[in-house]
């Protein structure tokens, strides 16, 4: 009779054996079989020809930390058995697992395969009932080559251990790429022996900001910050274990070295880099910086100790990290030092530049030219095809990371270079999941697990013949509002999950429902493993539509299985003796309507609450002079009088805007009646390019023809949501129109100096 470890079923999850595959990512093929295999302490592992002593010393590890069953190296017959056999699975990467009553057996194509054979298996192990796990057939391989995620380490260190953490749980979830961001304005976090005062000034800032950059004191009307000294660095001797970790586990780690711009905190250590001062003198002081953004002061392109510098920063970087590729940034640099620097202009003048753009590709191509002669390619940002020309290409090997949307990944796969698609808008993770107004403080915006799941990364317009230099997707997260293990945690995951099944799973095979069913057989697992996941995404969602006869309909939803929606409309809290949800509600007044996910009568996450407001305007015909621009244009012009107001997670849809362009609104109420009251609000965040307008005026008139000013507003003085509700004396009018200039070109010293202003509104009230 066999004896199972007590501690062994206390990790396993006591649910009902599942027919289906529990795997995160979906393989390509799963087939149940007849009976299942029991695992205990008289289970052995055997292992082929071509399969290292090392790799069966990780697989029992892994195992055991899973199972708690140490399996000793066997020859019996009831064993799981380890092969490597290019010629039966010809996939790279792929695998095959097999489970019978008589054993296990996991076939690789080569190691890496085999390592994802083991780690579906124990995935699977982790969802077994008393021991046993069903019989099955599995054969899997990855969709894409490259399948990574990011990890910014300037804005906030994470210790050793979390990092290790870290690549154990992407390797886990089949994920083989490791981007470690180690540079930036807020600290330099890896040892270069060359230059010490990196690690000695560098990596170090004198405060953090506290809260929100879109935050002010009331008093001063200034950021607030803890007057805590920051930072520390990666050794080369941790950097090199950390590598060394990584490789056993099939993921590589490709560091990121910030450049030309997010260089304040290295020219805090040597400001000889930076620009010279209009009057020629040299530029500086600098200081890391304290503050999340964009900032001016940057590297000098112009001088040639700069690229000896960073050439000699990336001879040690290189010899750390045994990448292919080598991340340069080459992202978001400000080029108002380099217009005034006198060794820039003449660095454009020397080699026939047109401008600063031609200057940056410049930079980009030397630096590149270099990497190249190391035998390393080069990965950056998709600013990096700026301004290139035909002497100012990069070379064949360059790779383009595509985060501000999916049009430089296609740029980059037209003219034949290697893309990663990461784009902000989908895969960004310092975004809200949620938009409860009980979640943590993250970066801005609305990027739940649905829209992450949803992201497809091969474009729809791209010819088939391009996309072949699509080498994969990658989920990316900022660490400004990341300030420690546990709150990293819970924004990467599960969303990281959903990238796993993007990279890998065959896109056919992607099923959104499916995906939750198996996320939810991950549950235990993730627990207990101790990442501290959201655990929010089967919370009520809701859409809304307006009608026109001035009513609206809030639909609720929720993917948790066999649940109730309980809601009221009166304010209270929802309990389970409240109304049941069971088709969408029509509210005709205003109102604010609570609501709960129900379980066995159990409250399941928090309560959910909408505010609707109507008014003579609510389902009005709304007409823009202007059109919306980008990802502020609204869905129908309805969503402008639909009773909803915008948040500051403003891209839900329900600001409406465009970008260097004034507003020009008109509602028609269809009838002439009286108003006396006209409502909006401005989003005021200059950090997001977002700026009031200089001037906001309402107009009334019954003919649409004639009109007449009732109100006009120049100031907006709430960093953030300002709210405008003009009154005035009652005035019959069937059309109300509102205008709003625009901000125009962003002034000098702003984030995003240069540019065009975005000037955005919400819903408009009328009363």
């Amino acid at each position: 009779m066999r004896v199972l470890f007590p501690f062994f079923f206390t990790l396993l999850y006591a649910g009902k054996l599942f027919a289906q595959s529990g795997l995160i990512p979906e393989p390509v093929s799963y087939q149940s079989g007849a009976g299942q295999f029991r695992l205990d302490a008289q289970v052995g592992i055997t292992s082929g020809s071509g399969v290292s002593r090392q790799f069966v010393a990780l697989a029992q590890a892994q195992l055991r930390a899973s199972t708690g069953v140490t399996l000793a190296l066997t020859k019996a017959k009831s064993a799981i058995g380890l092969t490597i056999d290019s010629l039966k699975i010809t996939q790279p990467e792929g695998y095959r697992l097999q489970i019978s009553p008589q054993g296990i057996t996991v076939t690789g194509h080569d190691e890496a395969g085999l390592f994802y054979g083991i780690q579906s298996l124990t995935q699977l192990l982790s969802q077994a009932t008393a021991g046993t796990i069903p019989a099955c057939t599995i054969m899997d391989y990855p969709r894409f080559s490259y399948r990574g995620m990011h990890l910014d380490v300037s804005r906030h260190l994470f210790p050793i251990a979390f990092i290790k953490k870290y690549i154990d749980l992407l390797a886990l979830y089949k994920i083989n790429t490791f981007h470690w961001h180690l540079t930036d304005d807020q600290g330099w976090r890896i040892e270069i022996k060359r230059y010490p005062a990196l690690q000695q000034k560098a990596a170090y800032r004198a405060e953090t900001l506290i809260g929100h950059k879109k935050e002010l004191s009331r008093r001063g009307n200034r950021h607030r910050f803890d007057g805590k000294r920051y930072g520390g660095y990666y050794t080369q001797a941790e950097i090199k274990d950390i590598v060394r970790y990584a490789t056993q586990r099939h993921v590589t780690v490709i560091p990121e070295i910030e450049m030309p711009g997010h260089a304040l905190a290295a020219l805090s250590a040597y400001p000889g880099l930076g620009c010279l001062k209009p009057d020629g003198k040299p530029g500086g002081p600098y200081q890391a910086a304290t503050f999340w953004g964009i900032f001016d002061d940057v590297f000098c392109a112009g001088n040639d100790s700069t690229f000896a510098f960073l050439e000699g920063v990336l001879d040690e970087v290189v010899s750390l990290f045994p990448s292919t590729y080598i991340h340069i940034g080459g992202d978001e640099c400000p080029k108002t030092r380099w217009k005034t620097c006198a060794n820039c202009q003449a660095r454009i003048h020397r080699e026939h530049l047109k401008d600063e753009d031609e200057l940056q590709s410049y930079f980009i191509r030397r630096i590149d030219k270099y990497l190249t002669s190391k035998g390393r390619q080069v990965i950056g940002w998709d600013e990096i095809l700026e301004g290139t020309g035909p002497d100012l290409g990069m070379s064949p090997g360059a790779t383009v990371m595509s985060w501000r949307g999916i049009e430089g990944g296609i740029e980059a796969m037209k003219q034949k270079h290697n893309a990663i698609m990461t784009p902000e808008s989908h895969v960004y993770f310092d975004y809200y999941q949620s938009l409860y107004p009980e979640e943590p403080l993250a970066a801005a915006g609305y990027t739940p697990l649905s829209k992450v799941y949803a992201y497809e990364p091969i474009p729809a317009d791209l010819q088939a013949s391009e996309t072949k230099y699509l080498k994969g997707v990658q989920g990316t997260a900022w660490s400004e509002y990341m300030d420690s293990p546990e709150k990293a945690e819970y924004m990467i995951f599960p969303r990281v999950l959903a990238v796993a099944e993007i990279a890998w799973s065959q896109r056919q095979h992607r099923n959104y429902p499916s995906f939750l069913r198996r996320l939810r057989q991950q549950e235990p697992m993730l627990k207990r493993l101790n990442v501290h996941y959201a655990n929010r995404f089967d919370e009520l969602t809701d859409s809304v539509t307006v009608n026109p006869n001035g009513t609206v309909q809030l639909t609720l939803t929720t993917t948790l299985p066999n649940a109730t929606i309980r809601y009221t409309t009166d304010g209270s809290v929802p309990v389970p003796s409240s109304s049941i949800y069971a088709k969408p509600l029509v509210v005709d007044r205003t109102s604010t309507v609570k609501a709960a996910v129900f379980l066995d009568n159990q409250q399941q996450g928090r309560v959910y609450q909408k505010a609707l407001t109507i008014s003579k305007s609510t389902g009005k015909p709304v007409t823009f002079s202007t059109e919306p621009m980008g990802g502020y244009r609204p869905a129908s012009p309805l969503i402008a009088v639909n009773g909803v107001a915008g948040t500051s997670r403003y891209n839900t849809g329900e600001w409406i805007g465009s970008q260097g362009k004034d507003a020009d609104v008109l509602i028609d109420l269809q009838t002439a009646q009286s108003i006396s009251s006209i409502g909006t609000h401005i989003l005021n965040y200059h950090w997001q390019r977002m700026w009031a307008p200089d001037t906001l005026q309402m107009w009334v008139s019954e003919d649409g023809k004639t009109f007449r000013e009732v109100y006009r507003q120049t100031q907006f003085p709430i960093n953030g949501i300002n709210s405008v509700t003009a009154t005035f004396p009652p005035v019959r009018a069937r059309y109300v129109r509102i205008r709003a200039t625009n901000k125009g070109i962003i002034p000098s010293g702003e984030y995003g100096a240069g540019g065009k202003a975005w000037l955005l509104l919400d819903e408009f009230r009328v009363d």
